[in-house]
């Protein structure tokens, strides 16, 4: 089972920055989707970005603009630099991702609070 370790969440100012990292764990052989999802309290899970591995790429139009996602294939780690952040993005963020390591696996990372303050 290929578990994701996330970080970099925390609490920044309207108009700040932070990038989120999530690394899987185990022998990957493939990778072949990964994504951000954020889930705001009383909201129900959305996709904020996602990159497939021919490198197309997806936004969700609030943060189109503002975040980028990419990743260091030597690493399998996959980034989200989230930029001019507002406090409408507060929310717990998810990493995704899908690909083949001794199976095939769709795993979920265990989350990472971002708090944006006005």
């Amino acid at each position: 089972q290929v578990q994701l370790v996330e970080s970099g969440g925390g609490l920044v100012q309207s108009g700040g920055s932070l990038r989120l990292s999530c690394v899987p764990s185990g022998n990957i052989f493939v990778i072949n989707y990964m994504g951000w999802y954020r889930q705001a309290p009383g909201k129900q899970r959305e996709l904020v970005a996602s990159l497939t591995s021919s490198g197309s790429t997806n936004y969700a139009d609030s943060v189109k603009g503002r975040f980028t996602i990419s990743r260091d294939t030597a690493k399998n780690t996959v980034y989200l630099q989230m930029n001019s952040l507002k406090p409408e993005d507060t929310a717990v963020y998810y990493c995704n991702v899908m690909g083949f390591s001794r199976s095939l696996f769709n795993s979920w990372g265990q989350g990472t609070q971002v708090t944006v303050s006005s």
